[in-house]
């Protein structure tokens, strides 16, 4: 994969961080090779074990098959931005089954205090189309999370707000410290392994190391594998209290090895487990819903990494309904305001303050 990407990849080494200098200032540098070169390289990942997503994929696949279309059929720089929004807005969308979500992530996640509505319409088209193929066409099943939480009175909401407001500190700390700890991580190991290809071997060793000390491979690949009846997947944080309190940086470091070595794959399914994981230890400390507050925990550290809280407020709507829509409101912005300016993508740009954005 190392040599691969050294010989042939080209640009397509920076991944999502290169789509996003595209849009910003279209320059025809996406090449079509990142399509099979991410492919690739994710199922190796995946298949191998390491801890990482899928949607970090689907939007270096997207935008690859978007830029190509761009250079073959397009000349307008407007209109090959829009593009490449689209096909992120596919790629989120069909990955998760979140034609609304993928659509206003893709718009929002370019810039800190920017939100580019003009472009909307467009992603949302390609998002939904993208997911209605993967679903209907390809019949792709997408995992279920299911709030049993219903209406509560209004002591106990009272009640459940500030245990919402106390976890969404958390939940601000923990986004920030994986986005803090993995581009630390990646510059540090370079140093450390000067050598490239040697970078992912010694990497992988120390992934079966840490599944040494665990003593099981519930962290690997997406965190949604079941080995055993008790073992620890994002599902069973909505179903019961799980026993290891640790789980959630269990996860973010398991990531943050399988990432920082080099081996490919995306973020965000690994912060919904290290979400969910948080939500589910901090319910059990305040005695409260467990299921409510691994989605809240799943949304907002989503929201943290990538500063994209509208999209992370309509995904909570998406996946688990609109019952306890206001709580993933008060989460999700508690969490935006504390998770500083800079998140998992280093290219995302910062336009003056995040408490007023510009619509364009």
């Amino acid at each position: 994969m190392v040599w691969f990407y050294e010989r042939y990849g080209k640009d397509a080494e920076r991944g999502n961080q290169l789509l996003w200098d595209e849009i910003h200032q279209p320059m025809g540098q996406v090449p079509i090779r990142m399509v099979p070169l991410v492919f690739v390289g994710t199922l190796l990942t995946h298949l191998c074990g390491g801890s990482a997503g899928r949607e970090g994929t689907a939007l270096q696949m997207g935008g690859g098959v978007a830029a190509w279309f761009a250079r073959v059929f397009v000349r307008d720089s407007r209109f090959s931005s829009m593009l490449l929004v689209c096909g992120l807005a596919a790629g989120f969308g069909a990955v998760f089954g979140t034609a609304v979500a993928g659509s206003v992530f893709a718009v929002e996640v370019l810039g800190v205090g920017r939100l580019r509505y003009r472009v909307w319409i467009y992603a949302y088209a390609a998002s939904w189309m993208a997911d209605w193929v993967c679903e209907h066409g390809w019949g792709v099943k997408h995992q279920v999370y299911q709030v049993f939480v219903k209406g509560l009175s209004f002591h106990q909401e009272v009640w459940l707000v500030l245990k919402v407001g106390l976890c969404a500190v958390a939940f601000a700390l923990a986004a920030r410290g994986f986005s803090a700890g993995l581009p630390w991580f990646q510059r540090w190991f370079a140093r450390l392994v000067p050598v490239s290809w040697c970078r992912p071997f010694i990497g992988g060793l120390c992934v079966i190391a840490l599944c040494w000390c665990v003593g099981h491979r519930d962290y690997l690949g997406l965190g949604e594998i079941a080995e055993r009846a008790d073992s620890v997947t994002i599902s069973s944080f909505f179903m019961r209290l799980v026993d290891t309190e640790y789980s959630f940086l269990w996860k973010a470091i398991f990531t943050i090895v399988t990432l920082g070595v080099g081996f490919k794959g995306g973020e965000v399914t690994p912060l919904f487990f290290i979400g969910a994981a948080l939500g589910n230890a901090l319910a059990g400390v305040l005695g409260a819903p467990l299921d409510l507050f691994a989605a809240l925990g799943m949304i907002s550290v989503f929201a943290g990494a990538t500063h994209a809280p509208l999209a992370s407020i309509i995904l909570g709507m998406e996946l688990f309904g609109f019952d306890h829509a206001w709580l993933y409101v008060i989460s999700v912005v508690v969490v935006y305001l504390l998770s500083g300016n800079r998140g998992i993508y280093s290219a995302q740009r910062v336009y003056g303050s995040k408490w007023v954005y510009r619509l364009e």
